[in-house]
């Protein structure tokens, strides 16, 4: 499992022009999966995700959690980090995990995530335009393959 974190300042996502999800200060977390992720995969980036010192303290000091300010989380699915642009100049997505399983995993991210910050999402499969104001520019990668 593939997830994209940006530290925003707000951030909001449209589907059909209409907004769906918007957050204030917090997280814009992409997130994709990939083929043989188990729920397994979703504890070790919840185990990360909320508890990442990625937000500034009063020294200036990224010191603080997305727990510690309070902040909230926009989760949007995005089936295109399992990409694979190795070979030849048109993505392969033959490592993004099927839609069923992806969206089961992805809306179990989604409820083990509010059990620590208010979360808002998009609409897995849909055609959404995500809107995010990052602030820093702050912005991590994380596998959780490698963790």
């Amino acid at each position: 499992m593939i997830a994209v974190i940006q530290r925003v300042n707000k951030s909001y996502v449209e589907v059909d022009n209409k907004v769906v999800g918007k957050i204030d200060k917090g997280i814009n977390i992409l997130l994709g999966v990939v083929k043989g992720d188990t729920e397994e995969d979703v504890k070790k980036l919840i185990n990360k995700i909320p508890f990442l010192r990625i937000f500034e303290d009063e020294n200036g000091k990224m010191n603080l959690s997305l727990i510690d300010i309070e902040g909230k989380a926009l989760v949007i699915s995005q089936f295109t980090l399992a990409g694979n642009v190795k070979k030849g100049r048109r993505p392969s997505f033959e490592n993004a995990e099927e839609p069923k399983k992806a969206k089961e995993l992805y809306l179990k991210f989604v409820e083990e995530l509010k059990k620590y910050v208010p979360v808002e999402t998009g609409i897995f499969g849909a055609d959404m335009k995500v809107f995010i104001e990052n602030d820093g520019p702050v912005t991590f990668i994380i596998n959780s393959k490698d963790l």
